[in-house]
């Protein structure tokens, strides 16, 4: 693979922040393939405007998170395009690339893809998110105009690429049917836990915060991660069914970090309610080997039914089990590692906490399910080996093609 240079596009997160994107980057380098990153700086993280790590050469622009609905995308994603443009013909003119690996959103970057491919370069879709499905589960409405030009921009995406990469069946799904590709160009790499990164430690009492057991949710706190959902079942628990005995750490940060501070104070959740913000992964581990249980509160709409959730997994790679409401990817993600609840039923999740908190001997066995199922067959060593696989097969074919 000596030579081979795959330039990877990714805009709504820096790197090595975005976890996918950097798992896979580190895996081609370590097959043997060059690698260069652009993206965006990060806001706390991840501010140099260039950076070698592990073998990966990252390039970063300056870009503010959208705000104030259509218009803030079409600023944001303007001035990405801009940036990412003028960094990849700065990377060409310094040497060929073989291949533009495409993370979306937005469903925008087969333009750079188009401008590189004047001089052979190929052009493989990473589908992160469905993006029709994200407009319409985050603005009121369905954010009509934004679903419709989405819809287009899909297809056209998928219509350039020369092959695709999806995290899961349902992904793969659409881009068979919606985006018409041809079932052999499409290959599953599923988002999935490093296991070296999960380890158990010795659990915590103090993480209590003297309660008799503890609650936890690890990841992106944004408007359609139902994180809100979670501190209202939260109450259920404690104002309807009477229990005070649980305390709950709520890791990550994201677009409404503030808003649901500010939702659980006006919820008087103070005193059971703690939110860390980032935090270290020695921290996500001895949190999680103290934890009782696991919130996987994300709400049904068009586009959570069907995207694995990254903290799914990771709970189960912690052995913990966890609480989600009824989604078709987090059943084919979790099995019987988790309890699922009617979707959106916030009285229901609070419900099932109560339960799992008074069934010592049901938590055990789930966790240990979760966890055997990961190492068997969710763990990013599968993923890894399926994304080498789909590159190596990818330039076999191109070079039997010349």
């Amino acid at each position: 693979m000596a030579g081979q240079h795959i330039l990877i596009l990714v805009e709504n997160l820096s790197v090595p922040f975005d976890r996918r994107v950097w798992q896979e980057s580190r895996a081609l380098v370590d097959a043997g393939y060059r690698v260069t990153v652009i993206c965006p700086m990060g806001t706390k993280q991840d501010r140099e405007a260039e950076a070698s790590i592990e073998g990966v050469d990252i390039l970063r622009y300056p870009l503010r998170p959208a705000t104030g609905g259509p218009a803030g995308y079409l600023r944001e994603y303007s001035l990405a395009l801009f940036h990412t443009l003028r960094i990849a013909l700065r990377v060409r003119r310094a040497g060929p690339i073989d291949v533009v690996h495409a993370c979306n959103p937005p469903d925008l970057l087969f333009l750079i893809a188009l401008v590189l491919r004047i001089g052979g370069t190929r052009f493989v879709f990473d589908h992160h998110d469905l993006v029709p499905e994200l407009f319409l589960s985050r603005f009121e409405g369905g954010g009509t105009l934004l679903y419709r030009a989405s819809m287009l921009l899909e297809r056209i995406t998928f219509a350039c690429a020369d092959a695709v990469i999806s995290t899961n069946e349902s992904y793969r799904r659409v881009a068979i049917e919606r985006g018409r590709m041809d079932p052999d160009k499409v290959t599953v790499v599923r988002s999935a836990p490093d296991l070296s990164r999960f380890v158990p430690r010795t659990p915590d009492p103090a993480l209590k915060r003297g309660k008799a057991y503890l609650g936890a949710y690890l990841g992106v706190m944004g408007p359609q991660d139902g994180v809100d959902y979670a501190l209202r079942a939260i109450a259920h628990l404690r104002d309807d069914l009477g229990r005070t005995d649980t305390h709950f750490i709520f890791m990550g940060a994201g677009d409404a970090f503030d808003d649901l501070v500010a939702l659980s104070k006006e919820l008087k959740l103070d005193d059971i309610v703690e939110f860390t913000g980032r935090v270290s992964d020695e921290f996500v581990q001895t949190c999680l080997s103290t934890a009782d249980i696991c919130l996987s509160p994300d709400p049904y709409n068009p586009l959570n039914d069907v995207s694995t959730m990254n903290k799914v997994v990771e709970y189960m790679a912690m052995s913990r089990p966890l609480v989600s409401f009824e989604l078709t990817e987090a059943r084919v993600s979790a099995g019987e590692a988790a309890v699922y609840v009617p979707a959106n039923d916030e009285a229901a999740f609070g419900a099932a906490i109560a339960e799992l908190l008074d069934d010592p001997v049901r938590r055990k066995q789930m966790g240990e399910l979760g966890r055997d199922r990961v190492e068997r067959e969710l763990s990013w060593d599968t993923s890894r080996q399926r994304l080498l696989g789909f590159y190596a097969e990818l330039f076999a074919a191109r070079n039997s093609a010349r």
